[in-house]
């Protein structure tokens, strides 16, 4: 058992892997897919596609005569997704920034933005791009996190809330997007079809810790002040000693063009 603070961040594409490969990560995923209803022959963008995630089930959809296209800033993201892609002939991969995506207006029928929009610098930016790339009629669907709502299950409540508003405040760049993705879609021309939210649910605390960042954050916490370090090391300590309990809330909202 980890109870080490301060460990360092672990590898992205592992990262999202794991995230990915849960059973929050994959029904979430499931129902964007069945929402965006890609169909054979059509085009779908997938916007920080990462690793490769999701472009397999998406290359399955569209078939021989489709196409799925992944952009993506990191190239090393994009070396994992053409390992992950290498034997789907129909997936595009491209190295590119989500505020100028690579990609000629009206190509898409179908796209997606999975946690993306909580770190980039122009939310609003990236959903007017995608909007150029989409053409009318297309569904587009978009899932992010809202880290007002992370709670963690602790004696010390205070401490927890302490930690939940020091990621929403430091950790995360837009760490309420999920909020606000019905209303930055409906100004970026999209109109909004349907709101859901997901609860992913945490009770393993080595899962948590490494998925929420519990020890790193708290550690990057402590350091800059902002949560006093015995009591924050006595609450991260007290995580692992019983039962474990943390979740957020996930907003998908579905669009068309």
């Amino acid at each position: 058992m980890s109870t080490i603070l301060g460990a360092s961040r672990p590898d992205p594409a592992a990262y999202m892997l794991r995230a990915a490969g849960g059973g929050a990560g994959r029904a979430y995923k499931q129902e964007l897919i069945e929402l965006l209803d890609v169909r054979p022959g059509q085009t779908v963008l997938d916007v920080g596609c990462g690793p490769g995630t999701d472009l397999p089930a998406l290359a399955e959809r569209v078939g021989d005569a489709g196409t799925v296209i992944g952009v993506d800033h990191d190239p090393a993201m994009l070396a994992e997704a053409r390992l992950r892609t290498a034997h789907l002939p129909v997936t595009d991969l491209r190295e590119g920034d989500a505020h100028a995506l690579p990609v000629a207006p009206g190509t898409a029928n179908r796209a997606k933005i999975d946690r993306v929009l909580m770190h980039v610098a122009d939310p609003a930016g990236v959903l007017a791009q995608l909007h150029t790339a989409t053409r009318p009629g297309a569904l587009v669907g978009l899932v992010e996190p809202d880290w007002d709502t992370l709670a963690v299950d602790a004696e010390d409540l205070d401490t927890s809330r302490a930690f939940t508003r020091y990621t929403t405040s430091d950790v995360v760049r837009n760490a309420t997007i999920g909020r606000s993705l019905a209303r930055l879609a409906e100004r970026a021309g999209f109109v909004v079809q349907t709101v859901l939210t997901t609860t992913p649910v945490f009770r393993d605390f080595e899962d948590a810790d490494h998925m929420l960042g519990l020890g790193r954050n708290t550690q990057r916490a402590i350091e800059e002040g902002r949560i006093d370090a015995t009591r924050a090391r006595r609450w991260f300590a007290s995580l692992s000693e019983g039962p474990f309990y943390a979740s957020f809330t996930l907003v998908t909202v579905l669009c068309s063009r």
